[in-house]
């Protein structure tokens, strides 16, 4: 309340930045300018990338040692092996042949007509 304020004079204070040094720089020596980010930027970029790629094969190693430590488990209840495992037949190309030579008759066929998509419609 005791206090009286000069309306003609501020009192903002005025701050100046030097930094003219700065533009300087990238006029002179253009490298700074272009160069450095650029190649800045591709040396982070290929670390984030390795981290990264780094992180996924960690990931796919502990799931195989996973998959693996269960594989050994079954071996381990079973002397001759995993218990109820894949054990594909013996097949022969041959053989396939003949089986479909039986299915299907090429010689003995019947002639059908393919209805139209748009014949059973009425539009």
């Amino acid at each position: 309340m005791g206090q009286t304020m000069n309306v003609g004079t501020s009192a903002k204070p005025v701050i100046k930045f030097q930094y003219s040094g700065v533009k300087r720089w990238g006029r002179k020596n253009p490298f700074v300018r272009y160069g450095l980010p650029m190649i800045s930027l591709t040396v982070f970029g290929a670390v984030g990338l390795a981290h990264l790629l780094q992180g996924s094969k960690d990931i796919a190693k502990v799931k195989d040692d996973h998959e693996w430590e269960i594989i050994e488990a079954r071996k381990s209840l079973s002397r001759t092996g995993p218990v109820n495992a894949y054990r594909p037949k013996k097949i022969s190309l041959e053989d396939e042949l003949k089986i479909l030579q039986e299915k299907v008759d090429i010689n003995n066929y019947d002639y059908k007509r393919i209805p139209l998509p748009n014949k059973g419609k009425s539009g």
